[in-house]
């Protein structure tokens, strides 16, 4: 499989961050590995990844692994205000949701955004993040 350049984590949680940031290390899957601990972050990282000269800093995601609950902009907010971005910004870029939520209904509404390729419950194990890959790239 293909290096992929860049996987944007948005979660608030710093333990669930790391751990998955050494999972995404250990599986040598991309380049870079960025992190927002909020839906607003995240799309603040999307806007900044289409300023010239910030290529370094905000590499674009290929793939964007969301949280739901979160503080300030959960997950599906995250996904209402991201199907409004210009399709420039959002052109391949494949969001899988990484979740605790075992609530059938958020999976049906995640999968039916049409922005959701997948939906895994956490913590990601590197077989996950490989069926991710695969089905997606």
């Amino acid at each position: 499989m293909k290096k992929i350049n860049c996987i944007l984590l948005v979660d608030d949680s710093p333990a669930d961050n790391e751990f998955h940031t050494i999972i995404i290390k250990d599986a040598g899957v991309c380049n870079h590995i960025r992190v927002a601990e909020d839906g607003l972050k995240a799309l603040d990282y999307i806007m900044n990844v289409a300023k010239p000269g910030n290529e370094n800093d905000f590499p674009k995601a290929d793939l964007i692994l969301l949280d739901i609950n979160m503080p300030r902009m959960n997950g599906f907010e995250f996904l209402e205000a991201y199907h409004k971005l210009d399709e420039k910004l959002k052109s391949s870029i494949v969001i899988a949701m990484l979740t605790t939520s075992l609530s059938p209904e958020d999976r049906n509404r995640a999968l039916k955004s049409g922005e959701i390729v997948d939906y895994e419950n956490k913590p990601l194990t590197a077989g996950m993040l490989n069926k991710i890959l695969e089905k997606i790239f």
